[in-house]
């Protein structure tokens, strides 16, 4: 008969490998996924609802699963703040949920971890090569280069016209998952 210490041991054995497991299963995944960064000057606009949009798309054609879709700013100006006003109000108009999201900074690092990384902005371009140190990989886009008509996205910021940034947004993010669809023939 096993005593109780015995029993507890064999417990934390099997509950850490199910935990290594499931973690080993996670960074799989991860690694199989198309992981993608968007990327703006202070990650509380532009790139926030380029990553929002961009989900609701994968999730509505059952295709999330295959997806890491994540948003970085370019400066440290807005560290630590949430989704700008602007922004969370036009996605909720739009029925696009909106998570907890709070702005970060590109790393270096970022350029290994990610697949394409696509700013807004010819600015936003230029910043992220800086920070990134080129671009070796071909992995650095701007959103609307895979649109019919490439151009920047403007700073609803400055411009305060959410509406237009949320139109050439879901313009890029539909010609990006053709791109990709379009790529897999």
């Amino acid at each position: 008969m096993e005593t109780s210490s015995c029993l507890l041991d064999k417990f934390i054995v099997d509950f850490s490998y199910q935990k290594v497991t499931e973690i080993s299963r996670m960074t799989k995944q991860f690694q199989n996924n198309i992981n993608i960064l968007f990327v703006c000057h202070g990650n509380i606009c532009r790139s926030p609802m380029a990553e929002y949009v961009l989900k609701d798309m994968v999730n509505t054609h059952k295709t999330a699963h295959l997806f890491h879709i994540d948003s970085a700013a370019t400066s440290t100006e807005e560290i630590g703040n949430p989704v700008h006003y602007g922004t969370r109000d036009k996605l909720r108009r739009e029925g696009i949920p909106v998570g907890g999201h709070r702005a970060v900074q590109l790393k270096k690092k970022d350029y290994e971890d990610y697949d394409y990384l696509i700013g807004m902005e010819q600015r936003n371009i230029t910043n992220m090569l800086r920070i990134l140190g080129g671009d070796p990989d071909h992995k650095v886009y701007r959103l609307l280069d895979f649109s019919d008509r490439p151009r920047d996205i403007a700073d609803p910021w400055y411009t305060g016209n959410f509406d237009v940034t949320y139109e050439d947004i879901c313009e890029g993010c539909r010609a990006f998952l053709k791109m990709l669809q379009e790529k897999e023939k």
